[in-house]
């Protein structure tokens, strides 16, 4: 269950403000047609974050223990960094859209958004650290629901409501203690 809360609240944090978000943002103002950009994003983030939660998979069944604790601290930690920087998005990354109709352009444009996105990596960390690959890959989805539904429904109201960089800092504060957490492993001393 741990896997699953912690999955959800990081990426949903950390989602606030990123390229996706500001995709969905696009699509909706563009579209106007939430229900085919919800279940795109839905089922591109599915694909994409399954894929990642598979790699974190591999990577706790092939890398030695200690190692693998250095590689997820550093990494835990570099994305308290990352998650600080803000994300711009282009025009021209849904320029495709009249070819593949509204979920069509949505999923494609999600799925190559989040490749390599700070997401992604946080989906094969998560997987990784919990061993929990489906739970993981549950709750990033999840995660990337909460933020981004609001986005589609509500548009750019929302954008002007919350402060984005509170939200960007809370989500590295996260990062920031689960790499703390795994590099000195407090995480296995912990009952949750």
């Amino acid at each position: 269950m741990e896997a699953f809360l912690v999955s959800t609240g990081v990426v949903a944090l950390a989602e606030v403000g990123d390229k996706t978000q500001l995709l969905a943002l696009l699509l909706a103002a563009r579209f106007k047609k939430p229900v085919p950009i919800i279940f795109g994003i839905l089922f591109a983030t599915l694909l994409n974050h399954g894929l990642a939660g598979a790699v974190g998979g591999w990577v706790t069944a092939n890398v030695e223990a200690g190692t693998l604790k250095w590689i997820l601290g550093m990494s835990f930690l570099a994305m308290a960094v990352w998650v600080l920087i803000p994300d711009k998005l282009e025009e021209s990354d849904v320029s495709f859209a009249s070819k593949l109709g509204i979920f069509g352009t949505t999923f494609v444009a999600f799925f190559l958004a989040e490749m390599g996105d700070k997401t992604q990596i946080a989906t094969v960390a998560m997987a990784a650290h919990y061993s929990s690959v489906l739970w993981v890959v549950i709750g990033t989805t999840l995660g990337m629901l909460i933020a981004n539904i609001p986005a589609v429904l509500l548009g750019d109201k929302l954008t002007r409501k919350i402060p984005i960089r509170w939200v960007h800092v809370g989500a590295a504060i996260l990062f920031a203690l689960l790499g703390v957490i795994t590099l000195t492993g407090l995480g296995d001393k912990l009952v949750f």
